[in-house]
């Protein structure tokens, strides 16, 4: 092996190891990945102390995962990755619903849900309605569209954190949008709340000096035959945390007015008591090219 004070030999006899890698895609990625850590190294002086540290946080990264939290995504988001990832690949045509990130708790499947169904399965929270059209870029109602949402409860805790707390499905729902691209379900107005900060990413945060609070919102992600699915989030305009998101994920376009609406006969065709809280918004999709 060639060695020099800089270890770029290193650096060219990993990436000339990839040589027989049949995919092209994996060999560009995997070579650009060896020289950019291996220019990091360089550029910061690692030590080896730090490296170790650095294998232990993964490792710890790791281990704190499980089948209802994925810390490894938590990592992702609080660096601004998820974000970026979703930046470069979420060019769309005018006027299509902007993407965010997927975030940490899609971690469990939505129940099939009718239009109107209640996913605030706690109650005793102020009444709110979400609806809207999922519509083609020119304006055409996608019927048949599916929404899969989940959200936080309105003290800012998803259901797979308070197991023994919450109904399992608590605030979750997959629904079909109607014959002119119409949805609607009640639910409640989710609140602001900290990812999760008891394990490495949490201890991340502390030595940044970073607060761990996101604003509240509602996740979405919408598909249609014949259309580029969505990811997205909807936060609630007004919110704590606007400008301020521990993941990065708040874009203007999506944010939302939860307005307090005074319409009895609204509120009677919705199921719900009068006054209510109302979002309403379109969900729009880009036509497969």
């Amino acid at each position: 092996m060639t060695t020099d004070a800089t270890g770029t030999g290193v650096t060219e006899e990993a990436v000339a190891g990839l040589h027989a890698t049949a995919d092209p895609r994996l060999r560009e990625l995997l070579a650009g990945l060896i020289g950019h850590l291996h220019d990091f190294v360089r550029e910061t002086r690692l030590t080896q102390e730090e490296w170790e540290k650095a294998i232990a946080f993964l490792t710890a990264t790791g281990q704190k995962c499980t089948d209802t939290r994925q810390e490894f995504i938590l990592l992702s988001d609080v660096l601004g990755l998820s974000m970026l990832v979703e930046t470069i690949n979420g060019d769309r045509v005018q006027g299509a619903t902007e993407s965010t990130v997927l975030g940490p708790f899609h971690m469990t499947e939505s129940p099939v849900r009718e239009l109107g169904d209640d996913i605030d399965l706690e109650g005793g929270s102020e009444p709110c309605v979400v609806s809207g059209r999922v519509l083609s870029a020119d304006g055409t109602p996608l019927p048949g569209a599916v929404l899969d949402v989940w959200q936080a409860d309105d003290q800012g805790f998803y259901d797979v954190q308070q197991p023994d707390v919450q109904p399992a499905g608590n605030g979750r729902g997959l629904f079909t949008a109607d014959t002119e691209g119409r949805f609607w379900f009640r639910t409640c107005v989710p609140a602001p709340y900290p990812i999760p900060t008891d394990g490495p990413v949490g201890d991340l945060l502390r030595a940044t000096g970073r607060h761990p609070y996101r604003p509240a919102h509602i996740h979405f992600i919408v598909s249609a035959e014949g259309h580029t699915p969505v990811t997205t989030h909807i936060f609630v305009a007004g919110s704590d945390y606007l400008d301020s998101d521990a993941v990065f994920a708040v874009k203007q376009s999506l944010v939302q007015d939860f307005a307090v609406t005074d319409d009895p006969a609204l509120a009677a065709e919705f199921g719900i008591p009068n006054p209510f809280r109302h979002a309403r918004f379109d969900l729009v999709l880009e036509p497969n090219a």
